[in-house]
């Protein structure tokens, strides 16, 4: 990583200008009083000297990262020559100009004698070295409580898609394994069917893997997903025992949500309440956009009363995966509601509407 960055060139440049702007200002003024005849000469010791310091900071900076970690006794070492060195580098750098400008206007040019030179410019050198190397140290420190930050959300993001992939994967087999379960069970009985049925789950399945690919997609494409499911467990069900509904308002098909985010929650209104049921029930799914949010609906209501020993109330393994998988996407943001409804189940989810 370079000293002083590109971005950092041009503004570090106008603050040297400035500070030798202003610099100059003041001793203007302080040499007009003294009777100097030529206002260029305080623009000249100012810039002069602001000019050296500049550089020389930009050496301390680095100073001050090479340093980094080392023990303090190195360190303070390593300051006790680097400050001497400072201060003659400046005195020898300001003069050096000053004296090329003077020859170059054809100016006499007396400074004082040099010990007094070093005895002036070198209190005032340790009072800026001191000075320019607290001020490194609190920039290198911030650079590293930045970079330390930046990683810190590198690895937070990289976790989360771990988490989220891990999640996603834990779908394809629950929704495969008890998809099969069913279509085993008229195996025996109707071998045409299950034949039918078979075909239609693998062509269900090619779809859910393309799916599965992404981590993201709308919701047209997770309805489209949704209906030949429910399409494949009512040919398993029969029309007279599961009824399904899907509607999706036009402003919410475009909205992004986790892949296969309703799969499982579906799969469990089928696999839990339609066997449950001795009537017929209804399997319902909807989609809305209410301002940026959008709320997705699953639920099921049979003709008769819910039996005894209701489903797990927090909704089993594929809603757990549904809960994770939101928490970890949009956090507080999302929302899921799980509960009784009337002679059923309702399941609503809440996300921020990304399109």
């Amino acid at each position: 990583m370079p000293i002083l960055p590109r971005r950092w060139r041009l503004p570090y440049l106008a603050l040297l200008i400035v500070v030798g702007l202003l610099l100059s200002a003041s001793a203007l003024q302080a040499y007009r009083l003294s009777g100097g005849t030529r206002p260029w000469e305080p623009f000249l010791w100012e810039f002069s000297s602001i000019g050296v310091i500049g550089l020389l900071v930009l050496g301390v900076h680095a100073l001050m990262g090479a340093l980094r970690g080392r023990p303090w006794r190195q360190q303070l070492a390593v300051h006790a020559l680097a400050l001497p060195l400072f201060s003659l580098t400046h005195v020898a750098g300001m003069f050096g100009l000053r004296f090329a400008v003077y020859a170059l206007t054809g100016v006499d040019y007396r400074p004082d004698d040099l010990h007094s030179v070093l005895v002036f410019e070198g209190g005032k050198d340790a009072v800026s070295y001191i000075s320019f190397c607290l001020i490194s140290r609190g920039v290198w420190m911030a650079q590293a409580a930045s970079a330390r930050a930046q990683e810190l959300e590198r690895a937070r993001r990289e976790l989360a898609e771990v988490r989220l992939a891990r999640l996603a994967d834990q779908v394809q087999p629950h929704f495969l394994f008890n998809t099969l379960n069913l279509i085993s069970s008229v195996m025996y009985e109707d071998v045409p069917r299950a034949d039918r049925l078979l075909c239609q789950l693998a062509d269900l399945l090619r779809q859910t893997l393309a799916a599965q690919q992404r981590a993201e997609h709308t919701v047209r494409e997770e309805l489209a997903l949704v209906q030949p499911f429910l399409a494949l467990m009512q040919a398993r069900f029969g029309p007279e025992r599961l009824v399904v509904q899907i509607t999706a308002d036009a402003d919410a098909q475009d909205c992004q949500l986790p892949a296969l985010l309703l799969l499982a929650p579906v799969e469990n209104a089928v696999k839990h309440d339609v066997a449950r049921h001795r009537g017929r029930v209804t399997v319902s799914v909807r989609a809305e956009r209410l301002g940026d949010r959008l709320r997705l609906t699953v639920g099921n209501h049979g003709d008769t009363p819910v039996p005894e020993s209701p489903p797990d109330p927090e909704g089993g393994l594929g809603l757990r995966n549904l809960r994770e998988r939101l928490t970890a996407r949009h956090g507080e943001a999302a929302r899921v509601d799980f509960g009784p409804d009337g002679s059923g189940m309702t399941l609503s989810v809440e996300l921020p509407c990304v399109c």
